[in-house]
C-alpha cells in the first residue's frame, strides 16, 4: 500500500498528515501535543519519530515556499525560508535521512488556500460543492472561492472562481482587533468571540467604515499586519470585540452569499482559520442546504489538505480521532463515578483529537447544571471568568434544549453557537447572551457517546460540559504521560 505524508510548517500550529493509497487517513497530529509548545511552529522530533513507521511513496507541502519567501518581502518581515519544497521539507523534518524515503520520495508542494479547499472537499460527503477559504493571510491569498467537483475517475477538481489578496484579509483584521483588547494575535481570537457578548456593538457600521473601504469587494482601508496603532482608542475592549464581531460576521455572509451566486452550488465547504469563529457560522445555512466545516479549518488542518491533493481523490473521513493513541477502553464507569462525586473529571483515552477542540477523548467533562461548576472549571483551567464553557449532548435531544442555526441538523465538531432554550437548567454551559457552542454526538459507539448514555441513565440529563484538557496558553494532554501531570498539578481525576 501506498503512503502520502501532507506538512504544514514554518508559521504557526505545524501538523503532519498520513494518508494511504485507499483514501484512508493513518494518522493527523500537531507539533505543539508533542512539544509542549502552544502553536508550536516547528516539527517536533517526538513527532517526527511517530512517522518511521511508515515508507512514504510522495510527501506534499501545505503552501509554496517561494510565494510565502515573496510574501514576507510584499509584507516587510522579511522572515526568509527555503524557497524550494524538498529544501522547505528537509529544513522542518531535521535533515535529509529523519525519516525513511524522504531522499527518494516526490516531494510536492501546493498552494496555500489550496491545500485549506482540499482538506475541506475531500473530507466532506459532497460530489460537488462551493469551497470558500478566509484567513489571515495564504502567500499572497486572504479570501478564496471555488467550485470543486470530482471528475468521471473519481479525481477531486478545483477550479477558483474568485479570490481578493493581501492586505485586505478578513482574519487580519479580526486579529488585530484581539491585540487591541488585550490578548494575542493569531492565538487568542476564540476568546474575543467569547468577550463581544459581554459588549456592545452600536459603533459597528462605525468600525466598517473605519477599517473597510469596500466590504462588499473585502478591501480594507489599512494594512492591518502590524496592528491598528492608534486607530479606534477610545473603546473598552468588550465594545471593540462585539464591534469587531458583528462587522466580521457580516463580510463572512457576504463572502459566503458571493461564493453560492457565483458557483450555483447548494453545499458548501468553508475552510481556513476564520471558520473557526462559530458565531459567524450560524448564518451559513441561509445560503446553503449542506454545509460542510473539517474540524481542523486552520493551517494544521492544511497538512491533510496536501496529502489529500497528492492522494488525488475522495478520503475516507470517519472523525477527527486521528492523533496518538492511549489505548483501552473508554473508562465510562470511572468517568460517571466522579462526575456523580465531585461533579468534574477528566477523561485521556483512545485517539486524540486533530484539530483545536476537544471532542471527549482528552477532554475535562462536568456537570453542566452546577451553579459553581463554570467558575470551578475556570479556575482549573487559569482563564479569565467571563469565558463560556461548551455542552455535549446526545444528538437526539438537541431540538429539545437549542435552537438549531437554519440547515444545520447536528454539530459534531463544535462548529455552531445555538440559542440555549433553557439557560436555567443548565447555568455552566450558557454564555451571558444565552447561547452554547453546541456539539452533538449520534448514536454509535464512540466512548464519549457511551458515556452520555450512562450520564443520562443516571440523571436525566443528556449532556455534560465538555471542554480541552489543558490549561491556558498549554496544548491539550497527549498521552498518559501528559495526563499524569496534569492530574498531580490540578488534582483532577484523568480516567484512561
Amino acid at each position: 500500500m501506498r503512503h502520502f505524508l501532507g506538512i504544514s510548517a514554518g508559521f504557526h500550529d505545524a501538523a503532519v498528515s498520513v494518508v494511504n493509497s485507499n483514501g484512508g487517513i493513518e494518522f493527523a497530529s500537531h507539533s505543539e501535543r508533542y512539544s509542549g509548545r502552544k502553536n508550536d511552529a516547528e516539527l517536533d522530533p517526538l513527532l517526527i519519530n511517530t512517522l518511521r513507521q511508515w515508507q512514504f511513496d510522495e510527501i506534499a507541502f501545505y503552501e509554496r515556499p517561494w510565494m510565502h519567501n515573496l510574501q514576507q518581502i510584499v509584507s516587510g518581515q522579511h522572515q526568509f525560508g527555503a524557497w524550494t519544497a524538498r529544501a522547505a521539507v528537509q529544513q522542518h523534518l531535521h535533515g535529509p535521512a529523519s525519516i525513511r524515503g524522504q531522499t527518494t520520495a516526490p516531494i510536492r508542494s501546493f498552494s496555500h488556500h489550496l491545500s485549506h479547499a482540499a482538506a475541506g472537499f475531500q473530507t466532506s460527503p459532497f460530489d460537488s460543492a462551493a469551497v470558500v477559504v478566509i484567513d489571515a493571510i495564504g502567500e499572497l491569498d486572504t479570501v478564496s472561492i471555488y467550485r470543486a467537483w470530482y471528475d468521471h475517475a473519481g479525481r477531486a477538481q478545483y477550479q477558483r472562481c474568485w479570490r481578493q489578496g493581501y492586505p485586505h484579509s478578513i482574519g487580519l483584521f479580526y486579529s488585530a482587533m484581539t491585540e487591541r483588547v488585550g490578548l494575542r494575535p493569531m492565538d487568542e481570537e476564540y476568546i474575543t468571540m467569547g468577550m463581544a457578548a459581554y459588549g456592545n456593538n452600536q459603533r459597528a457600521p462605525e468600525m466598517l467604515a473605519a477599517f473597510w473601504q469596500d466590504w462588499y469587494q473585502v478591501r480594507a482601508r489599512h494594512n492591518l499586519h502590524t496592528g491598528i496603532n492608534d486607530l479606534w482608542h477610545d473603546e473598552n475592549p468588550e465594545d471593540i470585540a462585539a464591534c469587531a464581531q458583528t462587522v466580521i460576521e457580516r463580510i463572512v455572509r457576504h463572502v459566503v452569499m458571493r461564493a453560492q451566486q457565483i458557483t450555483g452550488e447548494t453545499n458548501l465547504v468553508y475552510m481556513g482559520g476564520v471558520a473557526l469563529n462559530c458565531l459567524a457560522n450560524r448564518g451559513l445555512g441561509d445560503y446553503f442546504d449542506g454545509i460542510w466545516i473539517m474540524p481542523n479549518p486552520g493551517d494544521a488542518g492544511s497538512s491533510l489538505g496536501a496529502a489529500a491533493l497528492t492522494y488525488g481523490k475522495r478520503l475516507n473521513w470517519q472523525d477527527a480521532y486521528l492523533g496518538h493513541c492511549i489505548p483501552g477502553d473508554y473508562p465510562v464507569a470511572d468517568l460517571l463515578h466522579h462526575l456523580e462525586t465531585t461533579g468534574i473529571v477528566g477523561a485521556a483515552s483512545g485517539r486524540a483529537e486533530f484539530g483545536p477542540r476537544a471532542l471527549g477523548n482528552r477532554s475535562l467533562l462536568a456537570d453542566p447544571r452546577g451553579i459553581d461548576i463554570r467558575d470551578r472549571v475556570n479556575d482549573i483551567k487559569q482563564r479569565q471568568r467571563f469565558r463560556p464553557f461548551a455542552p455535549v449532548i446526545l444528538e437526539e435531544h438537541v431540538a429539545k434544549y437549542f435552537e438549531m442555526p437554519r440547515n444545520v441538523t447536528s454539530s459534531p465538531y463544535m462548529q455552531f453557537v445555538m440559542r440555549c432554550r433553557r439557560p436555567d437548567l443548565f447555568p455552566a454551559i450558557c454564555h451571558v447572551d444565552g447561547t452554547s457552542r453546541v456539539q452533538t454526538v449520534a448514536p454509535g459507539g464512540s466512548g464519549i457517546r457511551k458515556l452520555l448514555e450512562a450520564w443520562y441513565a443516571a440523571t436525566e440529563c443528556p449532556m455534560l460540559l465538555n471542554t480541552s484538557l489543558n490549561v491556558r496558553g498549554e496544548p491539550m494532554v497527549n498521552d498518559r504521560t501528559d495526563a499524569d501531570r496534569f492530574e498531580r498539578a490540578y488534582n483532577i481525576k484523568v480516567c484512561s
